[in-house]
């Protein structure tokens, strides 16, 4: 069988499995099954394991409280917690033992959640990425309002990893449900085009409706905090949050329900958060006049996000024409047309080498949300540490982070070097790892089922890199 030329792979669309491993070139015994089993083995096994450890914990601490919370769980979790929020005790560290048990839980539940986004048919295309990357984003601006000690106690506990994390998976929970319902019904419907006038009425109507909700909920118990907050740039930026709500609406009428009330609740939420920080910062420069030890500078901004920013409009640039021209005969960036198993692809390479997603994949990735916004996080998170550490004199709370800057310490007194404590090479690290993240995913190529997996793999990534990065930045911005 010859290969395929791009003319013919871009019109390979078939329904029928069989026929489309044989558009492909697969032989007949490698041929697959209409219906594959909703779980893998290995997915089966980590939610049964997920479902049986909350019980047993469950259980155990119905029948030994003391035992369970007490000599347990309070000192690894929840004492750490408490002792960041305090004013008197700063920024707490970590310890091996929460280390440990978050890196397993954010590994367990990337597998999880990937195999039921994937059985709920869930959206994994770029505009889902930047939507949950939007509410990535929202984790660090509302991190370092608690950093600034403006939300009063008991409030201040929802806002300390990894509580801020899962208290922000309840609002994205809530919201993906309600969009998801929207969805539900618009496919239900007998009359497309009036279920869907009414679907854009209710987004239009529910989502500034959820935001004032949050901001009740999540942003209002500001104004009772220690630091008083001016109500100008927080109406200012509530108005912005509505026009945005409105625009995101508008630019995304194509796309899935569960994506628009994801993405314009996400940009809204960071917009009205935003006004609490630009509130805070003018607050902090009338403070900040007679006291020369703390100053607001915004030129941190620029090296920790406009470099990375920089970097990804030029990886963008050099991989956009093979992805919009991927994208264009209907396939996605490194995933394997439906129905088409690695393994089949991988048997005879001639056959396949033709294919847009062979041809063209490793270099559209380059254009892709999934490597830009790993890049843009990692790159932020090892220019922020650098300058927290090295120059603005900051001290590193995570344990492996640590581990690298104690290396890097070592090195500078080696070599004589008495500039900073050694963060320099956690930022080198990072650009070493994100280089290979990118390569890697740039030569991988997927199993239609598996974009889940990817896209939950950027998200891990972006928790651990952007998340942080930005948090520093907002922190060096700010000097509290």
């Amino acid at each position: 069988m010859r290969p395929m030329t791009t003319d013919d792979a871009s019109n390979v669309e078939p329904t029928d499995l069989v026929q489309q491993n044989d558009a492909l070139g697969v032989k007949d015994g490698a041929r697959l099954e209409a219906r594959e089993p909703p779980f893998s083995p290995l997915e089966r096994v980590v939610l049964w394991g997920l479902l049986g450890t909350f019980v047993v914990v469950g259980l155990a601490y119905a029948v030994a409280p003391e035992a369970v919370w007490d000599d347990r769980l309070a000192p690894v979790v929840w004492d750490p917690i408490v002792l960041d929020a305090s004013d008197e005790a700063g920024d707490a560290g970590y310890n091996r033992w929460n280390t440990a048990l978050y890196t397993a839980g954010l590994f367990v539940s990337v597998l999880a959640l990937q195999a039921l986004f994937r059985h709920w048919r869930l959206p994994s295309d770029d505009l889902m990425v930047l939507t949950l990357a939007v509410w990535v984003c929202l984790a660090p601006v509302l991190r370092v309002l608690e950093d600034a000690h403006i939300f009063p106690p008991g409030k201040d506990v929802l806002f300390i990893s990894p509580i801020i994390h899962l208290h922000l998976a309840a609002w994205l929970v809530a919201v993906g449900l309600a969009g998801h319902r929207l969805d539900v019904t618009m496919a239900r419907s007998t009359h497309p085009s009036t279920t869907e006038r009414r679907v854009n009425h209710a987004l239009l109507f529910g989502v500034p409706f959820g935001l004032l909700g949050f901001w009740s909920w999540v942003l209002r118990p500001a104004h009772d905090g220690a630091i008083a907050i001016g109500p100008t740039a927080p109406a200012l930026f509530s108005l912005f949050a509505l026009v945005a709500v409105v625009l995101c609406l508008m630019r995304t009428t194509g796309a899935p329900a569960i994506t628009r009330a994801l993405l314009s609740f996400g940009v809204g939420a960071v917009l009205l958060s935003m006004g609490y920080y630009v509130a805070l910062a003018q607050q902090l420069s009338v403070l900040y006049v007679d006291d020369p030890r703390n100053s607001i500078v915004l030129w941190p901004l620029f090296v920790v996000v406009g470099l990375p920013l920089l970097i990804a409009a030029v990886l963008h640039r050099y991989g956009a024409p093979a992805h919009n021209h991927l994208t264009a005969t209907g396939h996605v960036p490194g995933v394997l047309p439906e129905g088409v198993r690695l393994e089949v692809w991988e048997a005879d390479p001639d056959a396949v080498a033709s294919h847009p997603v062979e041809r063209l994949s490793t270099r559209a990735m380059l254009a892709s949300p999934l490597v830009l916004l790993m890049l843009i996080g990692q790159l932020a998170d090892g220019f922020a540490t650098f300058l927290g550490l090295d120059v603005f004199g900051y001290a590193e709370k995570h344990v492996a982070s640590q581990g690298v800057i104690e290396l890097g310490a070592r090195v500078n007194e080696a070599l004589g070097i008495d500039f900073g404590v050694g963060a320099w090479l956690f930022m080198v690290v990072k650009a070493v790892l994100v280089t290979l993240i990118v390569v890697l995913f740039a030569r991988m190529r997927v199993e239609h089922r598996q974009q889940h997996l990817r896209v939950l793999i950027v998200l891990a990534v972006m928790i651990v890199g952007l998340a942080p990065g930005l948090r520093d930045v907002g922190r060096l911005i700010l000097d509290v």
